[in-house]
């Protein structure tokens, strides 16, 4: 077994602790405004284990890729991920996120987290399960 390997089932351990506490954020039907925080900040790092688990398989399985963006789209490219439009979103947003402190727009954060961006991340974790 490769480093290469080993290091994004590590990192895979590690994202899948994270979407695990994302789902308890989401799985809550009303949230506080302190709890929309704690959302957005569980979604923020779950998000960047993302791409991080998504860029050591890609390695691992012989692809270079550098930036997030690179990472995002080879992975859809071999269909590692579905709606490559909407993870490249989820990395468009991030900044948008950290104006937690405007409860609108951290309203419009949370409906993003839970209306699109759960999903593919839950998907990925699953896709990562079965290889």
């Amino acid at each position: 077994m490769s480093v290469e390997d080993i290091r994004w089932k590590q990192r895979y351990d590690n994202f899948s602790k994270a979407v695990s506490q994302l789902t308890e954020f989401v799985e809550k039907d009303r949230l506080n405004k302190f709890e929309v925080q704690g959302l957005i900040q569980c979604f923020e790092y779950t998000f960047e284990l993302a791409w991080k688990t998504m860029k050591d398989y890609l390695e691992a399985q012989g692809f270079d890729v550098k930036s997030p963006r690179q990472t995002i789209q080879t992975a859809f490219q071999i269909e590692l991920v579905e709606f490559g439009h909407v993870w490249i979103d989820a990395l468009e947003k991030r900044n948008l996120m950290a104006n937690t402190y405007d409860e609108k727009v951290a309203a419009e954060a949370e409906g993003l987290i839970r209306g699109q961006y759960y999903a593919i991340i839950k998907a990925l974790q699953e896709r990562l399960s079965q290889l």
